[in-house]
């Protein structure tokens, strides 16, 4: 093996186990921020804070997706559902146009601890903070 080679094969080991750890501390990250939910779904409930019908939006317009929780952004595109999912409600492309007929299906995403990383003030910040609001309105 030629030292380029060497080399290349060392650079691609380095970035190979850059992007493992990174993917790792994500999965970390994710699975500190469902813990948090798990205990926002179980406080709601005990406390009787009521749960709405989410709806997603696109070219503003809101289409049903036959899921409940609460709403965590006043612009209501992140979620709680009552499944402890977490959910992104803006959704990228406009559904079919029967969506607004028949709803359209949104999935949970991996939660983060900081809702809206490298949103305006406001629009992001720490889960537990908008879990705790979320509480508070019910």
């Amino acid at each position: 093996m030629s030292d380029m080679q060497a080399g290349e094969s060392t650079r691609s080991d380095r970035v190979k186990k850059m992007a493992e750890l990174a993917r790792q501390r994500a999965d970390d990250e994710s699975a500190q921020a469902q813990q948090l939910i798990n205990e926002f779904v179980r406080q709601a409930e005990a406390s009787g804070v009521p749960s709405v019908e989410l709806m997603a939006t696109a070219g503003g317009r809101a289409f049903r997706t036959g899921r409940r929780g609460w709403y965590l952004r006043r612009d209501r595109t992140i979620a709680i559902g009552t499944d402890g999912g977490y959910y992104r409600l803006g959704l990228a492309a406009t559904p079919r146009p029967t969506a607004w007929l028949r709803g359209v299906s949104v999935e949970p995403s991996p939660p983060p601890l900081v809702v809206g990383r490298g949103g305006k003030d406001g629009e992001s910040g720490d889960l537990k903070d908008f879990l705790a609001r979320a509480l508070n309105v019910g």
